[in-house]
């Protein structure tokens, strides 16, 4: 993995080399994409497996709904902060180098969580989770920036992508479908194992880095980026927008498991881990809305996507399972739609700071999956479901008035080069 420091080559713009640069329809770039599906796929079932367990957990540890949320929001605070300094880890240690030891950690460290006794055994070990995990969705779309060609980006990163919400959706379906015939134990066993065959795919399919170089830590002027950032008029409610984007939709997840394994519905724990299945809707909504977004202006199609989740939320109070389920997939619709349409705004917004902004709006996006999906917890636990969906409401609400805000933002002008969606790798 060191050799990747000795054979970089200098940094060069794109329009300099571009035969140094990966371009779909060769086999580097067939490697490339072999590589970044099984890591993406790895680490959002590594991190997400736990979510449709927590009414199990609730049963075996003796903890409360909002304790149970533990599992998933100490694992993702951590994540957020972590990868605020990953990327500057990588710029001195290597991109592949630091991939493959946060995915290799990350795999050994879930198989450990299927062993453990006690209850705060398991959050330990899901903490150290957020620490590993850090190192691969902070780098790999740096990495993706360097090596491929400019006109192969986008479907590299497409791929990318495809792979965190197909790993996302497999994880939990994984785990929720084997709790109800062999154990939760088994679930995430068999979770951690995929995780270490994928790591292992990903070290030997991942082209080493030719355009790297690497460069020593300098944490205060990384510092003094990081300020800057918060200069601009828009890119702080983008961040905002992030977190109450993942912090909704987890908030939602989290509990809609209690709520369809209780009577009326007495849903199977293998039924209510199907439901998941629904985030392939995510995969379809997040590129046409992305794609919509780009033709009309995302200051004019982000607020589609808050109010079609609040359509989502309304839903849920109802009593039919049916519009209950459609309700999860409006919700599920609106989220990755404008999470597309947020995360590539921050990189055009960002302009030579893209990597800063991407860990920025990383960090805001997954503290909104650590603090609010802890929160909803205690609105469960006082009011039930109603107390869940007024408390995401709100979340949502308030990302309505953000969006009105954005929309009366002065369009960019003379701006260089195309951003590159660099935080849409982040997938819940």
């Amino acid at each position: 993995m060191k050799g990747e420091l000795e054979t970089s080559a200098a940094r060069l713009p794109l329009h300099e080399a571009p035969g140094d640069f990966i371009r779909h329809g060769t086999p580097a770039f067939r490697h490339t994409n072999l590589a970044l599906f099984a890591a993406g796929f790895a680490t959002f079932g590594l991190l997400y497996c736990v979510q449709p367990l927590m009414p199990v957990f609730s049963r075996d540890y003796g903890v409360s709904a909002a304790t149970s949320a533990l599992s998933l929001s100490l694992t993702t605070g951590v994540l957020a902060f972590a990868m605020l300094f990953a990327g500057a880890l990588s710029d001195a240690w290597g991109r592949k180098s630091v991939m493959v030891a946060s995915l290799l950690s990350s795999a050994l460290l879930v198989l450990v969580t299927a062993l453990m006794p006690t209850w705060s055994a398991l959050l330990v070990v899901r903490t150290l989770l957020g620490l590993t995990l850090s190192g691969l969705p902070a780098v790999a779309m740096t990495y993706l920036s360097e090596e491929m060609h400019v006109e192969s980006i986008g479907l590299g990163m497409g791929l990318y992508i495809s792979g965190s919400a197909v790993g996302g959706m497999g994880g939990r379906l994984i785990t929720g479908v084997l709790t109800e015939f062999v154990g939760w134990r088994v679930g995430v066993a068999a979770v951690g194992l995929i995780g270490v065959l994928a790591g292992l795919i990903f070290w030997r399919a991942l082209p080493p880095s030719r355009h790297f170089t690497a460069q020593p830590i300098h944490w205060r002027a990384l510092l003094s980026r990081f300020i800057g950032m918060f200069r601009d008029p828009g890119l702080p409610w983008l961040f905002v927008e992030g977190f109450l984007l993942l912090g909704a939709f987890v908030t939602v997840y989290n509990y809609l498991g209690y709520r369809l394994l209780a009577p009326p519905y007495n849903l199977s724990q293998a039924s209510v881990g199907l439901i998941f299945g629904i985030y392939l809707v995510g995969t379809f909504s997040s590129a046409w809305m992305g794609h919509l977004a780009g033709q009309r202006g995302r200051r004019k199609v982000l607020w589609t996507a808050f109010a079609l989740m609040l359509i989502g939320v309304l839903l849920t109070m109802t009593r039919p399972l049916l519009l209950i389920m459609l309700g999860i997939v409006a919700i599920t619709f609106g989220f990755f739609g404008g999470h597309s349409i947020v995360s590539s705004w921050v990189g055009r917004r960002a302009g030579a700071a893209k990597a800063q902004a991407s860990s920025m709006y990383l960090f805001s996006y997954y503290m909104g999956s650590s603090i609010a999906g802890a929160s909803g917890g205690l609105f469960y636990t006082a009011h039930g479901w109603n107390g869940v969906a007024v408390f995401v409401s709100t979340l949502v609400l308030a990302g309505l008035l953000v969006a009105w805000r954005l929309y009366r933002l002065p369009p960019l002008v003379n701006v260089a080069t195309p951003a590159t969606p660099m935080s849409k790798g982040a997938m819940p």
